[in-house]
Protein backbone atom coordinates (compact mmCIF):
# COMPACT_ATOMS: atom_id res chain seq x y z
CA UNK A 1 0.00 0.00 0.00
CA UNK A 2 2.65 2.58 0.71
CA UNK A 3 4.60 1.72 -2.58
CA UNK A 4 0.92 2.51 -4.45
CA UNK A 5 0.96 6.00 -2.52
CA UNK A 6 4.39 6.96 -3.61
CA UNK A 7 3.86 6.04 -7.01
CA UNK A 8 0.72 7.92 -6.70
CA UNK A 9 2.69 11.02 -5.49
CA UNK A 10 5.42 10.49 -8.71
CA UNK A 11 2.03 10.04 -11.09
CA UNK A 12 1.23 13.43 -10.10
CA UNK A 13 3.99 14.92 -9.64
CA UNK A 14 4.78 13.97 -13.39
CA UNK A 15 1.17 14.98 -14.86
CA UNK A 16 2.01 18.70 -13.22
CA UNK A 17 4.60 19.33 -15.92
CA UNK A 18 2.63 18.43 -18.74
CA UNK A 19 0.51 21.75 -19.63
CA UNK A 20 -2.37 22.82 -21.77
CA UNK A 21 -0.95 23.75 -25.07
CA UNK A 22 -3.89 27.17 -25.03
CA UNK A 23 -4.22 27.27 -20.78
CA UNK A 24 -1.43 28.22 -19.27
CA UNK A 25 -2.00 25.78 -16.17
CA UNK A 26 -0.88 22.07 -15.89
CA UNK A 27 -3.66 19.16 -16.73
CA UNK A 28 -3.44 17.78 -13.28
CA UNK A 29 -4.22 21.70 -11.68
CA UNK A 30 -6.50 21.97 -14.91
CA UNK A 31 -8.91 19.03 -13.93
CA UNK A 32 -8.11 17.01 -16.63
CA UNK A 33 -7.36 13.79 -14.92
CA UNK A 34 -10.65 12.16 -13.41
CA UNK A 35 -9.15 9.54 -11.56
CA UNK A 36 -5.86 7.93 -11.39
CA UNK A 37 -5.54 4.07 -10.35
CA UNK A 38 -2.51 2.10 -9.43
CA UNK A 39 -2.37 -1.25 -8.64
CA UNK A 40 0.32 -3.60 -6.93
CA UNK A 41 1.56 -4.88 -10.19
CA UNK A 42 2.67 -1.37 -10.81
CA UNK A 43 -0.08 -0.73 -13.76
CA UNK A 44 -1.46 3.37 -13.86
CA UNK A 45 -4.80 3.59 -15.22
CA UNK A 46 -5.86 7.18 -15.88
CA UNK A 47 -8.87 8.22 -16.63
CA UNK A 48 -8.60 11.73 -18.24
CA UNK A 49 -10.79 14.07 -20.28
CA UNK A 50 -9.85 17.55 -22.79
CA UNK A 51 -11.12 21.04 -22.81
CA UNK A 52 -13.36 19.76 -25.47
CA UNK A 53 -13.48 16.94 -27.70
CA UNK A 54 -12.32 19.41 -30.63
CA UNK A 55 -8.93 20.37 -28.71
CA UNK A 56 -6.14 19.92 -31.06
CA UNK A 57 -4.40 17.92 -28.90
CA UNK A 58 -7.03 15.51 -28.65
CA UNK A 59 -4.67 12.80 -30.05
CA UNK A 60 -1.08 13.69 -29.04
CA UNK A 61 -2.05 14.83 -25.03
CA UNK A 62 -3.03 11.61 -23.59
CA UNK A 63 -0.04 9.72 -25.53
CA UNK A 64 2.61 12.60 -23.89
CA UNK A 65 0.52 11.62 -19.97
CA UNK A 66 1.50 8.18 -21.40
CA UNK A 67 5.53 9.12 -22.44
CA UNK A 68 5.69 10.91 -19.29
CA UNK A 69 4.11 8.10 -16.49
CA UNK A 70 5.91 5.17 -18.02
CA UNK A 71 9.39 5.78 -16.66
CA UNK A 72 8.57 6.37 -13.52
CA UNK A 73 10.44 4.04 -11.39
CA UNK A 74 7.93 0.98 -10.45
CA UNK A 75 5.47 1.66 -13.32
CA UNK A 76 5.13 -1.21 -15.07
CA UNK A 77 2.13 -0.39 -17.65
CA UNK A 78 0.24 2.57 -18.41
CA UNK A 79 -3.41 2.65 -19.81
CA UNK A 80 -5.19 6.13 -20.47
CA UNK A 81 -8.93 5.94 -21.07
CA UNK A 82 -9.96 9.44 -22.88
CA UNK A 83 -13.98 10.21 -21.89
CA UNK A 84 -16.53 13.81 -22.42
CA UNK A 85 -18.91 13.09 -19.99
CA UNK A 86 -18.62 14.71 -17.68
CA UNK A 87 -17.22 17.75 -19.67
CA UNK A 88 -14.75 19.47 -18.67
CA UNK A 89 -15.88 22.66 -16.92
CA UNK A 90 -14.06 25.82 -14.97
CA UNK A 91 -15.28 24.62 -12.26
CA UNK A 92 -12.89 21.65 -12.15
CA UNK A 93 -9.62 24.12 -11.81
CA UNK A 94 -7.97 23.56 -8.58
CA UNK A 95 -7.24 26.51 -6.24
CA UNK A 96 -3.91 27.16 -7.64
CA UNK A 97 -5.04 27.01 -11.51
CA UNK A 98 -7.65 29.44 -10.65
CA UNK A 99 -5.09 31.47 -8.80
CA UNK A 100 -2.55 31.68 -11.65
CA UNK A 101 -5.55 32.75 -14.16
CA UNK A 102 -6.77 35.38 -12.00
CA UNK A 103 -10.12 33.74 -10.92
CA UNK A 104 -9.51 34.12 -7.33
Amino acid sequence: MKNTEALREAVIRNLKIIYDPEIPVNIYDLGLIYHIEINENGKVEILMTLTSPNCPVAESLPQEVHDTLLPIEGITEVSIELTFEPAWNPDSLSDEAKLALGML
